[in-house]
C-alpha cells in the first residue's frame, strides 16, 4: 500500500463520527480481551494490559454519562452508568481472582454495545 493510501486509512479511521469510534474502541477493547482469553496462560501483562485498556474506557463512558453537558435522557446515561460499575467489579474480581472464563461477560458487553453504536443490532 502507498503512503498516501495508508494515510489515508488512518485519517478514515480517526475522522468517524463519535458513535462509530466508540464502537470501534469498544471492539479492539473485546479483541485484547479475547486474545487473553483465547491464549490464557495465567495472570500476566497481557491480561492486566487488556483489563487497564477495558477499564480506561469504561472510566471515560462513566465520565461522559455524569457529566451535566451530556445530552442523552438520563435513563440511558443512568444505564451507562451502571453497566460501567459493573465493567469495574468484574475487572477487579478479574484481577484479585483470575479466570478466564470470566472475560467472557466484559467481551459481551463490548460487543454488543459496539452493535447498537454502529446499528448493528
Amino acid at each position: 500500500m502507498s503512503h498516501a493510501a495508508q494515510a489515508y486509512a488512518r485519517t478514515s479511521h480517526t475522522t468517524g463520527s463519535p458513535r462509530e469510534m466508540e464502537a470501534q474502541t469498544l471492539l479492539m477493547a473485546a479483541r485484547k480481551l479475547q486474545e487473553v482469553q483465547a491464549n490464557w496462560t495465567g495472570p500476566d501483562t497481557r491480561m492486566h494490559s487488556a483489563l487497564l485498556f477495558n477499564r480506561r474506557l469504561w472510566a471515560i463512558f462513566m465520565s461522559a454519562a455524569e457529566s451535566d453537558e451530556n445530552p442523552q435522557p438520563m435513563e440511558i446515561r443512568q444505564n451507562v452508568a451502571s453497566i460501567a460499575v459493573f465493567v469495574m467489579k468484574q475487572t477487579v474480581e478479574m484481577q484479585l481472582d483470575p479466570d478466564p472464563a470470566k472475560l467472557k461477560s466484559l467481551i459481551d458487553i463490548n460487543c454488543n454495545l459496539a452493535a447498537g453504536l454502529s446499528g448493528r443490532v
